[in-house]
């Protein structure tokens, strides 16, 4: 019998909401959580870039997922971000969060040191064989200076059966569909997503199994419309909302890093949260935030026609 995909659809990686003094907001996370299963996602990431897995320490990335694991209570499955330089480390957070009751885990190359394939083959072998989770890959080579290729996806896969899919955050288009085309056609049930939102169409259209782009956080209805008009072939309404995604995308260049927008895109969804992130980034600058909110407001006026501008709004106040 063959087995079936682990992980499909939209699956939002999920903004950390936190206090002026970088506590978890757990109200808002549970606003924010419920309002992205109510847009019917397929499943929840939480930590991985988006969430600012990065710049927090190990004690606070287990409060947080033991939070959002509770919380979510099964409504829907639920990805931790558990990625670091070092295998022991991410096998430590792996285990934890298959203990507090992940359905699965994502995890990105080590950054800093570029490994040779032995070294990258056994950082994540090691960890498949320490974790009884699902694991999905995340490649991210603008981030972790390190590409992970179709060929190395195949042997891994193969060679680990929780080993699940990946997550492939690249500009190009072909990168995604030879990973598609060479893992599926050995390992059917290799779950491949886009991490760029105006990839999702390109990726489904190829035989890819969903996405995980940021702009799901404050207007998943565009991703979660797609995947169900593409599921019911209805092309002419996925290249529409393709069309707004790709539009979507220009955001992605307002800031660096660029997450901090989605906690002022979701303030323009009444989402009454801090913009706060945790540092060294920042906050999005007054004249950021005034261009983000005349931007959304136009693209998407039915979501976000009902939020005034105001000075507060902007400032963030």
């Amino acid at each position: 019998m063959q087995e079936q995909t682990k992980f499909k659809g939209v699956i939002p990686p999920v903004s950390t909401l936190l206090h002026n003094d970088n506590s978890l907001d757990q109200d808002g996370m549970k606003r924010l959580i419920d309002f992205l299963i109510d847009a019917k996602v397929d499943g929840l990431f939480f930590m991985g870039s988006g969430g600012e897995f990065a710049n927090m320490s190990e004690r606070f990335r287990k409060e947080v997922a033991e939070f959002v694991i509770s919380y979510v209570n099964k409504r829907v499955p639920v990805l931790i971000g558990t990625g670091t330089p070092s295998t022991d480390k991410t096998i430590l957070l792996s285990q934890h969060a298959q203990d507090a009751g992940a359905d699965g885990v994502i995890v990105i190359n080590p950054y800093y040191y570029k490994l040779n394939d032995n070294a990258l083959f056994k950082h994540y072998t090691s960890i498949a064989e320490k974790v009884d989770l699902p694991i999905m890959l995340y490649n991210f080579p603008g981030c972790t200076g390190q590409d992970l290729s179709p060929e190395f996806l195949l042997k891994l896969a193969k060679t680990c059966p929780n080993i699940v899919g990946v997550k492939d955050t690249v500009p190009e288009v072909a990168h995604t569909r030879e990973i598609i085309q060479i893992v599926k056609s050995e390992v059917p049930h290799f779950s491949v997503f886009c991490g760029y939102d105006d990839h999702f169409l390109n990726t489904l259209l190829n035989g890819g199994d969903g996405s995980i782009g940021l702009t799901a956080n404050f207007a998943p209805e565009i991703q979660v419309g797609l995947y169900q008009a593409h599921q019911q072939n209805d092309f002419k309404s996925a290249v529409n909302y393709h069309q707004i995604l790709a539009q979507l995308v220009r955001l992605y260049t307002l800031d660096s890093p660029f997450y901090n927008l989605v906690k002022d895109a979701l303030r323009l969804r009444g989402f009454d949260i801090s913009t706060k992130v945790l540092s060294p980034a920042t906050e999005l600058s007054a004249d950021k935030k005034a261009y983000l909110i005349d931007y959304l407001q136009k693209l998407l006026p039915d979501y976000f026609k009902k939020w005034k501008l105001t000075i507060n709004l902007i400032n963030g106040r």
